[in-house]
């Protein structure tokens, strides 16, 4: 079985775009919504996001990197240390209302993790989930993604790789792709 493109240009600029039109259909202006990129991929996601949605706006939006590294059920059982990523976030998420970015959705383990570590800087009003690609099939705890840019079937032995090569949701280069694992 062959790789296989799944959003090229101009798909996933056009997917990026679809993705931003429903939050604002959602949260209007922004005023008490802040996003959180999920490191380590989810940030680069997000970053275009927000760049996208405060064009559209007009408003400034913040926007935090968040790392669940720690907050995993598996990190302890790794053959070798994790190595963490940088959580930047220079805002309190008390009372608002977060949006979770991350480029695939697999289990939803990530997701568990990264809601257990953003209780440390508040509680919010509300979660939502964003992600790029959806893995169907997978699930191992109840959580969803609100907002969905595409669903995809795969297989144990696939994964869906996002390459951010410039910068910019238009530039030709960025893709999504399933990719077979070799055996």
């Amino acid at each position: 079985m062959q790789n296989r493109l799944l959003l090229g240009h101009p798909q996933l600029a056009i997917t990026i775009g679809r993705l931003c039109q429903q939050l604002i259909e959602n949260h209007q202006d922004f005023e008490n919504t802040v996003l959180l990129g999920l490191q380590p991929r989810g940030i680069f996601l997000a970053e275009r996001v927000k760049e996208r949605l405060e064009s559209f706006t007009g408003t400034q939006i913040n926007l935090g990197y968040l790392d669940a590294t720690f907050f995993r059920d598996d990190f302890r059982r790794r053959d070798s240390p994790v190595r963490a990523n940088a959580t930047k976030i220079n805002f309190l998420i008390e009372g608002k209302k977060v949006i979770l970015i991350d480029d695939v959705f697999y289990t939803g383990r990530s997701v568990k993790a990264a809601l257990d570590a953003m209780t440390a800087f508040g509680r919010p009003e509300k979660v939502e989930l964003l992600a790029l690609v959806v893995r169907n099939y997978a699930k191992h705890v109840p959580i969803f993604p609100d907002y969905v840019g595409k669903k995809v079937n795969t297989l144990d032995s696939q994964k869906v790789l996002v390459e951010w090569k410039n910068e910019g949701d238009n530039a030709d280069e960025n893709n999504v792709w399933l990719i077979n694992k070799e055996e």
